[in-house]
């Protein structure tokens, strides 16, 4: 009896991702692995690349298209969705158009009809059986974790199982997670040696490994391993070599054997993922219970891909727009294209890799939204965008697109400059993660370096960071138009780290809409302050929005007088804030100016954004900072720039605030 090893490898980029990261990651792995793959035709192998990345591919190294497709007799083509979507997440038409297209792009150019499809990291829900029959796909793959959790053991998943929804049939690959942490990590003889255990009755001995292609030559430290130690040629050889392994694809294997049996499955990811999607607390607790019992995994899992639309309030909002334009969808191959691309998964969640916490990624999103809703054309609407249960409130000008949700603080949740086609509210609020708890602060260098040569799974990497960092967290979205009471505690360090004192209950609560149009909001909040005991507070606050500026007027009264500070706070995004002069400085770690007028350079966006005061007030200019975590360790990402425009009043006030934005005029060298 033979094991039949089962290989592919799954290659995705962002959408719209850095051409040099493209670049490398071809150099660096995607390319090479074809080399190595060509030297032995009896090798076979099945394969998925994003439509995104096959257009970057034959459009930019003409080279490795030509490889692949002298490869296709030795190569099994998997489809999925164009883009990379969670297939789950999107509306049926969606998926099922998104599926259709990268199938003609592989029958084109690789003259292969797929019958198979990888699931986008591998998020299952029966939801979506029916459109992947209509497209002509008959197995998917997903993690042996899914069927464990579901009351399999680990011992019978070794071929592919047969589940239906409606009647309609479909196989299931499962993954064997310990060939996926052992490739290609571990030395070869290891690696046969867990081969060696499928040895099964037959049908019913596959090792399957199904993960990213990126991991042979771009994780850490692979490159070395796997192209010029050669770990890749000499696991084909040895594979090709050992009379107890036979090598087949996906296809071949469904098509010459039974299914092992019946099985349905709940709504459910790989294991990291179902532990990344559950808040901080939550995570660290699951942790908890699998380390004293690993058992317990079969009857313990973590939270849904889903949970991230709950867990970052981002993540949601580029999510619910795609949706709101998905269902005002028109007969327009330019729209359907943009919306297709803003449902790319990887802005939405957040694990080892950046997702959600790379600025660029969001920019990315934002701009295919934006383009939907230029074809859309239209003006001002309520919807209740964030499924929240509250509605926000569209206006526009003929420059600028404003949402804001009066549910949350009557902030603004999206300003987009529409001729740039950029959210200046891509901010992100910073959030607490469990692996904040694992960083080590100013580990010694030797050590250090000592980890940074060894190669491991990404999710053994050591986070370690200087002891001068300071892990932040915010209680309230980072938008803006936030109104806060405070006392002296606001200075401009309690504000960077969100530590100062707030009395008031208007910056995150809700409040009563007292007149709309398609270019103005009224807003009001009864609330209180709370200084010991707590005294009656009122809120005024309304927008308009005209030809390319934002106006926020604000009245407060409150029935004690008492010295006390009205902030109110705004958060930009811009596309490289080093490439931003304000006041005719750098941010640095930060800025205090006394004025009424900010003048702002961003020489990117190629625009001047004017802040502008009714009188001189205290403005306070900080750098939002987020650490998160990725595959090279731990990150440092710039999400915004914190804006906050400081009051002194008694029991009453009104203000004004303004947002300019202008095409840049000419711009003289910043001060040093």
């Amino acid at each position: 009896m033979r094991t039949v090893l089962l290989l592919g490898i799954h290659c995705h980029q962002p959408v719209g991702n850095f051409d040099e990261v493209v670049y490398d990651a071809i150099a660096r792995s995607y390319k090479p692995f074809f080399q190595v793959l060509k030297a032995y035709p009896k090798f076979r192998i099945s394969v998925h690349y994003s439509g995104w990345l096959l257009e970057f591919i034959q459009k930019n190294d003409l080279e490795l298209f030509g490889l692949m497709q002298s490869l296709s007799d030795q190569i099994e083509f998997f489809s999925g969705g164009y883009y990379e979507p969670i297939l789950a997440s999107i509306p049926s038409q969606d998926r099922i158009a998104q599926i259709t297209k990268l199938n003609n792009f592989i029958k084109t150019y690789f003259h292969q009809t797929p019958k198979g499809l990888w699931l986008t990291e591998r998020v299952w829900d029966n939801s979506i059986i029916q459109d992947l029959k209509s497209c002509g796909i008959e197995y998917a793959i997903v993690d042996d974790y899914h069927f464990i959790v579901n009351g399999f053991d680990k011992e019978r998943l070794k071929g592919y199982f047969i589940t239906e929804e409606g009647g309609e049939a479909l196989g299931l690959f499962p993954i064997d997670q310990t060939l996926r942490y052992a490739v290609p990590f571990y030395p070869q003889q290891k690696v046969n040696e867990i081969l060696h255990r499928y040895v099964h009755e037959e049908g019913k001995n596959a090792a399957i490994i199904f993960d990213d292609g990126e991991k042979f030559g771009i994780w850490p430290h692979t490159y070395e391993t796997v192209y010029e130690k050669e770990w890749l040629r000499a696991f084909i050889e040895n594979c090709l070599a050992d009379e107890m392994i036979a090598v087949q694809t996906f296809k071949e294997f469904y098509e010459e054997h039974h299914a092992i049996s019946l099985a349905y499955l709940s709504t459910v990811s790989y294991q990291e993922m179902g532990e990344w999607s559950l808040l901080a607390d939550d995570t660290l607790a699951l942790e908890g219970l699998l380390s004293s019992n690993p058992n317990y995994e079969k009857f313990i899992k973590g939270g849904t891909w889903k949970n991230f639309l709950i867990k970052y309030q981002e993540s949601n909002w580029i999510h619910k727009r795609m949706l709101e334009l998905s269902k005002k969808q028109i007969d327009s191959q330019k729209y359907k294209e943009a919306l297709y691309k803003a449902q790319c998964n990887d802005v939405l969640w957040h694990g080892v890799f950046g997702g959600i916490y790379l600025p660029n990624l969001r920019d990315n999103a934002y701009r295919f939204i934006m383009e939907c809703e230029e074809i859309l054309g239209e003006k001002s609407s309520i919807l209740d965008t964030d499924f929240d249960g509250v509605p926000e409130y569209k206006m526009h000008s003929e420059n600028l697109l404003a949402i804001v949700s009066p549910g949350t603080g009557g902030q603004i949740f999206e300003l987009d400059i529409k001729d740039r086609y950029f959210n200046l509210q891509n901010t992100l609020t910073r959030y607490k993660e469990a692996y904040h708890t694992k960083i080590v602060f100013d580990e010694s260098q030797e050590m250090v370096e000592k980890k940074s040569k060894e190669i491991t799974t990404i999710h053994d990497n050591k986070l370690v960071v200087d002891s001068s960092v300071i892990l932040a967290y915010d209680w309230y979205l980072k938008k803006s138009g936030i109104d806060h009471i405070c006392d002296e505690t606001f200075t401009i360090e309690n504000f960077k780290y969100n530590r100062f004192k707030e009395l008031g209950d208007f910056t995150d609560q809700p409040y009563k809409v007292l007149k709309y149009s398609h270019d103005t909001l009224s807003l009001q909040r009864e609330g209180g302050i709370y200084n010991e005991t707590r005294h009656d507070a009122f809120v005024n606050k309304a927008y308009q929005i005209k030809q390319n500026e934002i106006t926020l007027h604000a009245s407060i009264h409150i029935s004690y007088n008492q010295n006390l500070n009205y902030v109110n706070e705004w958060n930009l995004h811009f596309p490289n804030v080093s490439s931003v002069i304000f006041n005719g400085q750098k941010l640095g770690g930060g800025l205090v100016f006394h004025t009424s007028k900010l003048v702002m350079i961003d020489m990117i966006l190629d625009k001047e954004l004017i802040f502008e005061c009714d009188r001189m007030v205290e403005m306070i200019i900080v750098p939002i900072e987020s650490v998160s975590q990725s595959e090279r360790g731990v990150d440092f990402t710039l999400q915004g720039v914190s804006f906050a425009f400081v009051y002194k009043f008694g029991d009453s006030l009104e203000t004004t605030v303004s947002l300019k934005i202008e095409n840049c005029p000419a711009i003289s060298e910043p001060q040093r």
